[in-house]
């Protein structure tokens, strides 16, 4: 049998990683998930879940929810995407990650299947998820989708509540070009009389999820209408006020439904401990004083715009920031947003699909933004880190993987 490196390994190189190719990655079609679905027996159908789509925050979400969960005594698995150091984060019950062994032998025990139907990262992921939720016997799932929400491989779920966050131009390739398209994709994970909370929405996304909850008679809760105040939390970037309410709304809705036993205490500690509870890295996250350091894993012009205006509040003499981002990123839509007078370090994530350094320090310079190409993420860190004075402010982001290095 494979080692656990090997195994992920073999699933990295199957069929496409969308994490690190992009385009070419992406299914639009739910045939494969339903087909591994069968083939393992169906574990989705007995997992009490909540499925959390969305553009930004979806990842606090999900994650804030299983630690409210966690604190009222429940067995919480949690699915997210994507890792940051190890792909057993993408998979844990209670905060704790899956085991290699399970990884080992669940790829073992189906890689005649997985090479017969030619099966996609993602989808063997999901069907893993599944499996190892339901041989663990978890109280309730939290699922957040890989991507757009209609034809994602997680739509195979019934659940107790769907939650879409909001929805933000990114992705634009598969998803639409415009809001209402795009909000059409995660629409899609609305269900028949299911409930569905909408995070935050425009004038052009509200329609679109009014007129699918009306065809499919599912109540649906606006929660930045709904929800006035919510308790602190260890996660403090300014965009957390909107997932805190997303959060709370849901969990009205799941009290509503008298299945789970969830107090205002168990909450409050839910919000203060979602770090503790679950592991959750790269949201404006500290990661040394004199300098500040932060990292923050926004990555489109809906999340960067919020990221840098907190950042812009901050008090601090001068701004560096090592910037990277993947080849597909709409960099006329994000560039403007950063602040001309910051020393750049421009880098290049350590994926395939990583833009290069050179390349996107001249597209900076188009919009004012001046500094230097560096060979890799840690070397542009590390110079920015001697640069700068005890004074100063180092924002590392631009992507996911810049900010996984630098962890």
């Amino acid at each position: 049998m494979m080692t656990y490196q090997q195994t992920v390994e073999w699933m990295f190189s199957q069929l496409p990683v969308y994490q690190f190719q992009g385009a070419s990655a992406y299914k639009a079609d739910l045939s494969n998930a339903i087909l591994l679905a069968d083939h393992l027996g169906n574990p989705q159908q007995n997992l009490k879940c909540i499925h959390v789509a969305g553009t930004n925050g979806k990842g606090s979400t999900s994650h804030l929810l299983a630690s409210i969960l966690q604190e009222a005594g429940y067995k919480t698995g949690l699915y997210t995407s994507p890792h940051l150091k190890d792909f057993r984060e993408r998979i844990k019950i209670n905060g704790a990650e899956i085991s290699e062994d399970f990884v080992t032998e669940f790829i073992a025990a189906n890689i005649i299947f997985f090479e017969k139907n030619e099966l996609s990262f993602f989808e063997m992921t999901v069907g893993l998820a599944f499996d190892y939720f339901k041989k663990e016997n978890v109280d309730i799932a939290i699922i957040e989708v890989g991507m757009g929400g209609r034809l994602d491989a997680t739509n195979i779920i019934k659940p107790l509540i769907s939650v879409i966050t909001n929805i933000g131009l990114d992705h634009t390739q598969f998803l639409g070009t415009t809001l209402p398209e795009i909000a059409f994709e995660k629409a899609g994970i609305i269900k028949a009389g299911i409930p569905v909370v909408i995070g935050e929405y425009t004038s052009e996304t509200k329609p679109v999820f009014l007129k699918k909850s009306e065809e499919l008679t599912s109540p649906i809760y606006f929660a930045s209408d709904l929800i006035a105040t919510t308790y602190p939390s260890a996660l403090l970037g300014d965009y957390q006020i909107q997932n805190k309410k997303t959060v709370l709304q849901a969990i009205r809705v799941l009290q509503s439904q008298n299945e789970f036993s969830v107090s205002e205490e168990k909450i409050k500690l839910g919000f203060l401990n979602v770090i503790k509870n679950t592991g959750l890295q790269g949201r404006w996250q500290q990661i040394q004083s004199n300098p500040k350091v932060i990292c923050d894993t926004a990555h489109n012009s809906h999340g960067l715009k919020i990221v840098l205006n907190q950042i812009a509040q901050d008090d601090f003499d001068q701004l560096h920031i090592v910037l990277g981002v993947v080849n597909d990123k709409d960099l006329d839509s994000i560039l403007p947003l950063f602040p001309k007078d910051a020393f750049y370090y421009f880098a290049k994530p350590n994926i395939p699909r990583g833009l290069d350094a050179t390349v996107l320090k001249r597209k900076a310079a188009e919009f004012g933004l001046v500094g230097a190409s560096y060979a890799s993420v840690s070397a542009a860190y590390s110079v920015a880190l001697k640069a700068a004075k005890k004074a100063d402010f180092i924002y590392v982001g631009g992507s996911t993987f810049v900010v996984a290095e630098v962890l």
